[in-house]
């Protein structure tokens, strides 16, 4: 792990390992989403402008769901704005940043489902980078292990701490027990899914069904790693917080995917193409 990447001499400024991975998270889903909304017919103009809403609802949701599921943590009102630390919740900045589309589609009118598709690989990819910047920062840790890529992480770090009050190491430790590096099974799932939905855009055959591939397999892939993870406890029916929003998240993924199946088949870009030429026939 490496918290503060850089610390500029002088200014006191650090630029920190999560924040870091966090902006290039954003560069890269925000990009690639303009790549194949420009392939879609999609103006690219609605993808940048829309980005914008996005990060901020995104990380509004973020950090408002660490807060309310971590308030011993937060020892004042201003240490709640530290993103750039650490400390968010992925479901929360889900939540947050589907308000900001709804919004953003009440002012813009952008093709909605058209939309969701574009979005759908580029919110996997923002999820892997994400999670190499949790490594780096040492949350979203998981159980102790002892694989041969398990990682320990140094005195003082989210891991290291929740073994010393647990018992498991003393406090003049140097470093934690190893665990297993969730962060990067999940960035490694991030990539994987990227590729699938990137591989079945081209071939889905009606506007979001990219979006909803993504909501049915995310939830399976996050299921099954929090079982591994470390730094939850159980909420509601034996499972942690994210674990009961993996099950919703998949049942709502299900729900449109068996709704879209009903529909016509066609795609907005085919549609647009379609137009001219029936057009210049008449």
């Amino acid at each position: 792990m490496l918290q503060v990447l850089y610390e500029i001499p002088g200014t006191g400024i650090r630029i920190h390992g999560f924040g870091l991975m966090l902006f290039l998270a954003f560069l890269a889903a925000m990009n690639l989403s303009a790549y194949l909304a420009r392939r879609s017919r999609v103006d690219p103009n609605d993808v940048f402008d829309l980005a914008l809403w996005l990060i901020v609802g995104g990380l509004v949701g973020a950090r408002l769901f660490y807060v309310v599921q971590h308030r011993e943590s937060v020892d004042s009102p201003l240490d709640a704005f530290k993103v750039w630390e650490g400390g968010i919740v992925l479901y929360g900045s889900g939540l947050g940043a589907a308000a900001a589309f709804l919004l953003f589609w009440r002012r813009r009118r952008f093709p909605f489902a058209p939309m969701l598709d574009v979005a759908a690989p580029a919110v996997a990819l923002g999820v892997a980078l994400g999670r190499i910047g949790c490594f780096l920062n040492g949350c979203c840790y998981g159980d102790t292990c002892d694989l041969p890529w398990a990682v320990s992480f140094p005195q003082g770090t989210l891991p290291w701490m929740d073994q010393v009050r647990s018992g498991l190491i003393d406090q003049a430790a140097l470093r934690s027990l190893p665990v297993h590096p969730t962060q990067l099974y999940s960035a490694l799932d991030g990539l994987i899914l990227a590729g699938l939905l990137l591989a079945y855009y081209p071939l889905r055959r009606r506007d979001g069904e990219v979006m909803a591939l993504l909501a049915v397999t995310y939830p399976i892939t996050r299921f099954l790693i929090e079982q591994l993870r470390d730094d939850e406890g159980a909420v509601f029916l034996g499972m942690t917080i994210s674990q009961n929003g993996s099950l919703l998240l998949m049942l709502l993924g299900l729900a449109a995917w068996a709704w879209l199946s009903t529909r016509p088949k066609g795609r907005y870009a085919d549609a647009l193409v379609a137009a001219p030429a029936s057009s210049s026939r008449a």
